[in-house]
């Protein structure tokens, strides 16, 4: 029986800030044996984010998506997210949005509410490691995960 919450995050680990994803993913988990109050969470990291990955969302209560990004404003930007099915995936990349339509096309059962946590990274080179800056846009996302964890979460609806 899966976790109600699920924390699923993704990104290259030799892509330098493109692993803050799999980063604040594994400091969750953890952490989360020191936090009872959290309840039932589950972490999942990969790569990318595929069709298949929709059967991950089963059961799921909540789940936070966590990506790096050199889009967002700094430090980190959360937001809902909601099946979008036209939003469309290749076999290279694929949304949350998408993921979440995938789930309702194959199951027939609107997806669990989900949210997305974007943290700011700067270098994405090969071989690199998390920038300076990275690294403090980390940190501040970790506080933020935590505290959605710590109760923050059920308020969100």
């Amino acid at each position: 029986m899966p976790a109600p919450r699920l924390i699923f995050a993704w990104g290259n680990l030799s892509r330098g800030d493109d692993a803050l994803g799999p980063a604040l993913a594994e400091h969750l988990a953890q952490a989360q044996p020191r936090h009872p109050e959290w309840g039932g969470v589950d972490t999942l990291t990969d790569y990318q984010l595929q069709p298949e990955h929709a059967l991950d969302l089963a059961g799921r209560e909540r789940v936070l998506f966590v990506d790096a990004s050199v889009a967002c404003a700094p430090p980190y930007a959360f937001g809902a997210v909601q099946p979008a099915p036209g939003f469309g995936y290749t076999t290279h990349a694929m949304k949350p949005e998408a993921l979440l339509a995938v789930f309702r096309q194959v199951t027939g059962q609107t997806p669990p509410p989900a949210w997305l946590l974007t943290v700011r990274g700067d270098a994405f080179e090969l071989g690199a490691p998390l920038s300076p800056q990275a690294r403090r846009h980390l940190r501040a996302a970790i506080e933020f995960a935590e505290t959605l964890l710590g109760g923050e979460w059920e308020r969100l609806g």
